[in-house]
Parts: C-alpha cells; sequence; structure tokens
C-alpha cells in the first residue's frame, strides 16, 4: 500500500457516522479519511452481539485493506458489542501496528468531568442501551463522579433521521415522548449523552424538551478532539496517516441512494463507490 494512500478510517452501520466524519475533518483538515457504511446490514441495534462483532470485524479488516492504520468505530452500537473483542482478540494477530477506537469512551470522559451532581443521562439505541456500555464505562472512567446514570431507549429517533421527517410533529411526539420517560425516571439529571450518531441532526427538538440546565454532549466534536490527541500522542500512528486532504466513501448499499442521503448529514454531495463485504 502506497503511503500516499493511507487515511483515516470511520466505520459506521449506517449514516449517523458521518456526523462524526465532518467533525473530524473540521478538526483534522489535512488528513486522508475513508468512510465505509454497512447500509446493506443497517441497522446493528437490534442484532446480537456476535453478529455486530462479525459485522464490525469485517469492516475493520476491509478498511485495514485500503491502507488504514487507524479506524474510528463512529457506531456506538460498534463500540459497545465489538470494539474491545476486536482491540483484545484481533489485533494483536491481524494488526498488532493498527488500532480502533471507539465514540463511547470520549463521550464518558467529557461527562465525567462536566456533570455537576453526578446525574447523567443516555439516550440511545435499543441495542446501546442494552449493552450497558454507558453505565458501565461511566462507572469505570468518572472515579466516583457519576452517582447515577439513567438510559432511555429511543428505537424512532434514527428512522425520523433517515427519513428526513425531522421538522414534523409526529418526530417531536417521540422526541417529547423519551426525554419526558427518561426526566421522570430522574429529574436530576444535569447532563445528557447523545448516544448515538444521528441524533445531533435532532439537536434543535432536542433542545425543546429538555431543561435549559442540562449540558447536552454530542460526540462528533468530542471524537475529532480526542483523535487529534491520540495521534499527537502516538507519531507512530500518526505517520502512517497520509495528508493529502481526500475524502472517499464507500457502501455497500446502492451508491446512488448513499450518496442523496449522505449529503442531509453532511450538507454537500459526495461520491461514493459501493462494495461487499
Amino acid at each position: 500500500m502506497s503511503v500516499n494512500n493511507q487515511p483515516i478510517g470511520v466505520f459506521d452501520s449506517g449514516y449517523g457516522g458521518l456526523t462524526v466524519l465532518k467533525e473530524l475533518m473540521k478538526t483534522l483538515p489535512e488528513y486522508d479519511f475513508l468512510y465505509l457504511g454497512d447500509n446493506a446490514r443497517t441497522p446493528y441495534g437490534t442484532r446480537s452481539f456476535d453478529v455486530v462483532y462479525e459485522y464490525t470485524l469485517e469492516a475493520v479488516k476491509r478498511l485495514f485493506d485500503e491502507g488504514c492504520h487507524l479506524v474510528i468505530l463512529a457506531c456506538n452500537t460498534a463500540s459497545a458489542k465489538a470494539l474491545r473483542s476486536i482491540q483484545q482478540r484481533d489485533l494483536p494477530h491481524i494488526a498488532p501496528n493498527r488500532r480502533v477506537l471507539g465514540v463511547i469512551r470520549p463521550s464518558v470522559e467529557m461527562v465525567a468531568e462536566s456533570t455537576q451532581n453526578g446525574h447523567v443521562g443516555v439516550v440511545a439505541t435499543s441495542g446501546t442501551v442494552a449493552s450497558e456500555s454507558y453505565p458501565i464505562e461511566l462507572e469505570k472512567w468518572s472515579t466516583g463522579r457519576v452517582k447515577q446514570t439513567t438510559q432511555e431507549a429511543c428505537p424512532m429517533w434514527v428512522p425520523i433521521v433517515e427519513n428526513n421527517v425531522i421538522d414534523t410533529p409526529g418526530a417531536d411526539y417521540f422526541i417529547q415522548t423519551n426525554l419526558d420517560a427518561l426526566f421522570q425516571k430522574d429529574p436530576e439529571i444535569d447532563s445528557l449523552i447523545l448516544g448515538c450518531t444521528h441524533y445531533p441532526l435532532l439537536r434543535d427538538s432536542i433542545k425543546k424538551y429538555v431543561p435549559k440546565q442540562v449540558h447536552i454532549i454530542e460526540q462528533g466534536e468530542l471524537v475529532a478532539a480526542k483523535t487529534l490527541d491520540y495521534l499527537e500522542r502516538h507519531p507512530e500512528i500518526d505517520q502512517n496517516c497520509s495528508k493529502n486532504a481526500t475524502h472517499r466513501f464507500l457502501t455497500t448499499e446502492d451508491a446512488t441512494f448513499f450518496d442523496k442521503r449522505a449529503k442531509q448529514f453532511l450538507g454537500y454531495p459526495i461520491e461514493s463507490v459501493k462494495i461487499e463485504l
């Protein structure tokens, strides 16, 4: 693989990871990026741990084959159900000098620093909520600052985004219903993690139903900042990331269909290539 083609890989089961990619490109404008969306097999949230692990590993291997030395799982479900197994079980054998990072830990580290009263809320897909990844990681990394983590599964939020019906009464109904349920379970929540990369597109609607004093934590900017920090601390990885400011897109679905939806997330047109995993 040419040293001129060693992009940072960004993987998601569908489109949501594009919100992370957008922030990565802002923070690291000189770097090359390769986005892979497994749109043909989305959603991952309802699938078992074993299936998510299998699919995610296939995607990571494909991104390695494309020259990526660093891959970011811009997918909460993949980060929750597959990241640790890939890091501990697979990388030492298939690519000991390459790295795979996720989106959960940056959010956890931020909320551990920002919460004032230790009451944290998480809205996410059913799969991410069922994995208990956020409560587990918050307990692990908050050094006692987080006293209570309350989760709410929001199964309709991703379809709202992907069907582009964000600014509708129906969308507001589901968003308000889920947020009311969350704050009814714990009215003391002072920090809210948007635990799905689709949810930033619902930001304006979410703010309408969240108390003004609550700090809303989105993942894109956090992941981008942590990636920059990681590359500064790991020059051995950074030197294997090419810097030609190129952006490429792969999808396992129809490319024309992907391109149309991707514009909604990125704000500008792209041209993707269809692949098989």
